[in-house]
């Protein structure tokens, strides 16, 4: 066995070193840091679809509204015809899919008028936005369908970006209308739904 006898320089500097090290394990320590993110929020986007009362104003909060009083045809006969115009306000925080359908009891068309009233979509591009269809503004059709098909298939319109409006003309006729038809009436509700993407 072979003895290491150290001597005292020796053992004063190996002391030094161990005392460096300890003291730069403190500076070290002293200087060490570390960065946060505080008060992380997250928001669900929404999904607000409001209607124009007036097509020809702005969308202001005045002029928009979630329902509308719908329309009163009368004397529908035979190849009868009647535009209907809306236009829709993308009021959320998303772009959303647009759909549409009917909705009615048949409590309330107890003579199945539902059966023989068309309607058909078109988008409409109000480009003077003066509420009025003019030439070259009207785009797209849907396709055409009696009132059951729009409650039963309804109609998928697209997509409606955040602040966007898009005009509709809605369009319903009749082909035949029986005689067992005539003073006879329904009422029958139309919904739009928007889902958020």
């Amino acid at each position: 066995m072979i003895k290491v006898k150290l001597n005292a320089n020796f053992r004063r500097y190996a002391a030094f070193v161990i005392v460096l090290a300890v003291i730069a394990g403190a500076v070290f320590a002293a200087f060490a840091d570390k960065g946060k993110v505080l008060g992380t929020t997250f928001s669900i986007g929404s999904s607000d679809i409001k209607l124009l009362i007036d097509l020809a104003g702005s969308t202001d909060s005045q002029n928009l509204t979630d329902e509308l009083q719908g329309a009163g045809f009368v004397n529908i006969s035979a190849n009868w015809s009647q535009d209907y115009m809306l236009k829709i306000y993308n009021n959320g925080s998303t772009q959303v899919q647009l759909t549409s359908n009917a909705n009615y009891l048949t409590a309330n068309d107890p003579d199945d008028l539902r059966s023989i009233i068309f309607v058909e979509l078109f988008d409409w591009d109000d480009a003077n936005n003066n509420g009025i269809v003019d030439t070259g503004e009207l785009g797209t059709s849907y396709g055409k369908k009696t009132l059951v098909k729009w409650k039963t298939e309804g109609y998928s319109l697209g997509t409606l970006g955040q602040g966007a409006v898009k005009g509709l003309l809605l369009k319903f006729s009749t082909d035949t209308v029986s005689d067992t038809k005539q003073g006879k009436s329904g009422i029958f509700d139309f919904e739009f739904d928007s889902i958020t993407l």
